[in-house]
């Protein structure tokens, strides 16, 4: 029993150290967000003397995020419901074919999670122009959900296994098409590993860098994290306004993960042992 609490506390003393190294870049952000540049060189770790508000009001203006926060919601609703969509039908599909054919196509997918993405920049590029998908931020959902599928694929392929043959053979017997099947009866039973690929994808989204720096030319177009590099000048770096900014960026993910926590390992667990 002494040695079973011991075990617990010292658990406990890690995980609380984990955190605390995990929360700290956070704290030190918000922080001196509220700073002016002089209190933050003086000291990132002091509190402010006074609250700069206005360093968030600035940080909206210089970066336009409100316009960015528009197209930055239109490239994740449309790459996410992509990826559910193809994902979903596909991870079905092949679970539910077996088959050298099923077998090798599902491998391919899972082969090509293993791919660096540094390693395929200019081929995509390349690519992206002849079918004139560059600098477009529907263009660029379009490319999220052809780099997206593979995980989801992975998980939904998975998912499916847990569900009971014997739904779709009663189906069938009351006439129901394989279509028809998969959207009344399948789809339903894939909510909770729907939600997690989504929410996955949209952490993905929202915070990725590289992909809209890569598609996207006209500032109008600027995602979130793209809008906050307007602070980075040649010789010059706002550091109060940038902080402010990545706040701001970075609030809407915090809700949507903490609310969503719960369903994001219970859906990886399933879809990635039953597969």
């Amino acid at each position: 029993m002494r040695t079973a609490r011991l075990g617990s506390s010292v658990i406990t003393i890690v995980l609380s150290l984990f955190a605390i190294v995990s929360f700290f870049p956070l704290y030190v952000t918000v922080l001196n967000s509220f700073k002016t540049e002089k209190e933050m060189f003086s000291s990132i770790l002091s509190l402010p003397s006074t609250l700069q508000i206005e360093n968030y009001s600035q940080a909206l203006q210089k970066t336009q995020l409100l316009s960015s926060l528009g197209n930055t919601v239109i490239v994740s609703v449309l790459g996410i419901a992509g990826i559910l969509l193809f994902a979903a039908m596909a991870g079905y599909k092949l679970s539910r074919t077996p088959g050298k054919l099923s077998n090798f196509i599902f491998f391919l997918f899972i082969a090509s999670m293993l791919v660096p993405f540094h390693s395929i920049m200019i081929p995509l590029v390349k690519t992206t122009k002849t079918l004139s998908l560059q600098g477009s931020i529907y263009g660029l959902a379009v490319i999220y959900i052809g780099l997206g599928v593979n995980m989801a694929i992975f998980l939904f392929h998975g998912f499916v296994k847990s569900i009971p043959r014997e739904l779709e053979e009663s189906a069938s017997m009351d006439g129901c098409g394989q279509f028809r099947t998969f959207t009344t009866i399948i789809l339903p039973l894939l909510l909770p590993i729907t939600v997690t690929v989504g929410i996955l994808k949209f952490l993905w989204i929202w915070n990725d860098f590289l992909l809209p720096l890569l598609m996207i030319q006209d500032t109008n177009d600027y995602t979130l994290i793209l809008s906050t590099n307007k602070l980075f000048g040649e010789y010059t770096k706002e550091w109060s306004l940038i902080l402010a900014a990545l706040v701001l960026t970075a609030i809407p993910v915090v809700i949507i993960y903490a609310i969503f926590q719960k369903f994001i390992v219970a859906g990886i667990a399933e879809g990635a042992v039953k597969g």
